[in-house]
């Protein structure tokens, strides 16, 4: 094992985030320290993209503020991240979203998908059935 992937291994923390991808709808409440105050501030959007492994991985939310665009790009295993929370999750076919950046109102909406539920199977009679 090269000494880059052992410091790696070792700086990252085990984080239990869920499991979101381009086009998803998250919420991340990271931590924001002021003086010797600290709060938790919210960051509601979609998800550009993913990038990077290890220690070194982050992914980009984009949200529109008052009409114009705000991309932040946060790090997986930042101290100051307190939780993601998935709202949606987006019907997308490409990994990095960029073309979203240049779209506003209907056609910067990104489809839901639609999860399938279970359905409770209903039995078929198969006696006197030719």
């Amino acid at each position: 094992m090269n000494a880059i992937a052992y410091v790696h291994e070792q700086l990252t923390g085990k984080k239990d985030f869920p499991g979101f991808k381009p086009g998803d709808n998250i919420t991340v409440n990271y931590k924001i320290i002021e003086g010797n105050k600290e709060r938790i501030q919210s960051f509601k959007g979609d998800v550009l993209k993913k990038q990077g492994k290890g220690h070194t991985a982050t992914f980009t939310v984009r949200k529109i503020s008052d009409g114009v665009g705000v991309e932040r790009v946060f790090p997986f295993y930042s101290p100051n991240i307190d939780s993601i929370v998935l709202n949606k999750t987006g019907h997308v076919r490409r990994a990095k979203l960029f073309y979203q950046r240049k779209r506003s109102g209907k056609s910067a909406r990104i489809r839901e998908k639609r999860m399938a539920t279970e359905i409770e199977a209903i039995p078929i009679p198969t006696e006197g059935v030719v």
